[in-house]
Order: structure tokens, then C-alpha cells, then sequence
């Protein structure tokens, strides 16, 4: 993984982004427990002041809920759930989780889905579960040329009863990440592009803050920030771009409006920190 060679220049000229990288603390503030494997997806859990995380493809249908530093608190198994390719969690709305089986390295998936799971705050073993089916409405083959390998996504959120997803373009010389929603409710749906931005490397995760005025892509190398406005959710307002070169970075979540947690595959948990 080339992560050294990622850089701001490019997104700073064309793309706009401010170099904010001098506003922000990055720090190392924990290890993952053993059971986690893969750290490839975070999400908040409010009720319970804790967060969650699970492995990546293979790995068993399980959240495993940690505190802020990494600590192991409990499990989850998901009844009725495949781990195909977990790549993503976000917070939904009460006591809600979206689990995103969205990874798709090979772009010939046609089982993609987004699991909603309800986590009963005071009994761990209650679970509701609904499934979000979906396909690319501009995806034709399976897979498409090595020139379009841009139906893969690891990184999603959720935000005004929709779900955003972004594309991690694996073509050799297409770097465009695009933006898709879908309805977060049950059901079967068809998504077409919603914007896209070139962006040089591959989008590992995202989150939307809490109060909803700012959503963040990790990247393997960077981390970019884009402004909300008027509750769209595009590519229209970037705010910021500093690196972030700490291994294979696949999982991040807002801790609060300004404040960002990062796991990678190794283990390792960080926080970055607006000073």
C-alpha cells in the first residue's frame, strides 16, 4: 500500500481543500481487542457510551462493542446476517446500527446489502433485523473492463433517513470516487451516481458529524473533509485535507463534532484532535 506517496497538493489546487493539517492532534490512544481481527468499520453507540466495530470478509456475523481506548465491553451476534464483506457501520437513528456488506473487490457482487440492526440498550441478546438490498444503476457488466473497476465501497453513512455510500475505485487510471444514496428502509432499490470528485487514492471509510455539518472520507493516506449545506450531502463544499499514514486505515467515526476516531487492520486505534 503505497500510503507514503499521498498527498494534499493536488486536492489543495484543484479540488479546493483548505491545509488544515497544522488544526488537528493526531494520536495513538489504544489496541483493539484480539478478537478483532480486521477492524474495518466504527460507529457510536450513544445509549451506551461505547462504540462498535466488526472484522472484514470472512470474519464471523459478530459487533464487538469496545470503549474509547479499545477495550473489549461485549459481542454481538447478528441472526440471520452473512459476513460476505463487512466493510462499514454507521449510527442510525435510536438505538439503530447500519452494517454495510458492501465490499466488492472483484465488482462482481450482486448480493450487496446493508443490514439495520436494532441493539436493545438494556439487553444485549434482543436484536431486530431488516435488510437494504441494493445494485449500481450504471454498472452493465460483471465485472465491468479494468478500466472501470469503480463498483467496490467500503465506506458509507447514514444521514437524514438516507444512506450515502462512496465508490473505492480500484481502475488503474480512473481515480474518480463517486456518491450514491439509497432509502434507509427496508426493500430493493436501483442507485444511480449522485456527484463524484478525483480524489488519487481508494475511500476506506466515512461518517457524518453529529450535528450534521461535516462529513469526513479516510482514504489510505489522507483524510479529506467536506462542509454539509442546506442538508445535501456532495462533493460541493471541501473544507480540509491532512495525511493520515498509519498503516491500513479502514474504519473512522466522528467522537464529536470536531473530534475523529481511526482504526486499521493492524489493530491500532487513534484519535485526531481539533486543536
Amino acid at each position: 500500500m503505497k500510503t507514503i506517496l499521498c498527498t494534499c497538493q493536488q486536492d489543495h489546487k484543484v479540488n479546493k481543500f483548505d491545509k488544515v493539517r497544522s488544526q488537528y492532534k493526531i494520536s495513538k490512544i489504544g489496541k483493539l481487542p484480539n478478537v478483532v481481527t480486521e477492524s474495518s468499520g466504527l460507529a457510536r453507540d450513544l445509549s451506551r457510551k461505547s462504540y462498535w466495530t466488526h472484522n472484514d470478509s470472512g470474519g464471523l456475523p459478530e459487533l464487538y462493542e469496545i470503549d474509547s481506548t479499545g477495550n473489549y465491553l461485549s459481542q454481538k451476534v447478528i441472526p440471520g446476517a452473512i459476513n460476505v464483506d463487512w466493510e462499514d457501520l454507521s449510527q442510525g437513528p435510536g438505538n439503530s446500527i447500519f452494517i454495510g456488506d458492501i465490499g466488492n473487490n472483484s465488482n462482481q457482487r450482486k448480493d450487496l446489502v446493508i443490514y439495520k440492526v436494532n441493539i436493545d440498550p438494556k439487553n444485549n441478546n434482543e436484536t431486530e433485523i431488516g435488510k437494504i438490498e441494493f445494485s449500481y444503476a450504471d454498472q452493465k457488466q460483471f465485472p465491468p473492463p479494468a478500466e472501470s473497476l469503480n463498483f467496490d465501497s467500503e465506506a458509507f453513512f447514514y444521514f437524514r433517513e438516507k444512506l450515502y455510500l462512496f465508490s473505492k475505485n480500484r481502475s488503474r487510471n480512473n481515480h474518480f470516487v463517486k456518491l450514491y444514496a439509497l432509502p434507509a428502509q427496508e426493500g430493493r432499490y436501483v442507485t444511480s451516481p449522485a456527484d463524484s470528485i478525483s480524489v488519487g487514492t481508494q475511500v476506506t471509510s466515512a461518517d457524518v458529524s453529529p450535528d450534521g455539518k461535516t462529513f469526513a472520507l479516510l482514504t489510505y493516506g489522507k483524510i479529506l473533509l467536506f462542509r454539509i449545506e442546506q442538508d445535501m450531502v456532495n462533493f460541493r463544499h471541501p473544507v480540509g485535507c491532512f495525511r493520515f499514514v498509519h498503516k491500513q486505515a479502514e474504519a473512522i467515526v466522528f467522537i464529536n463534532n470536531h473530534d475523529l476516531m481511526v482504526s486499521n487492520e493492524q489493530g491500532q486505534l487513534f484519535r485526531i484532535t481539533r486543536r
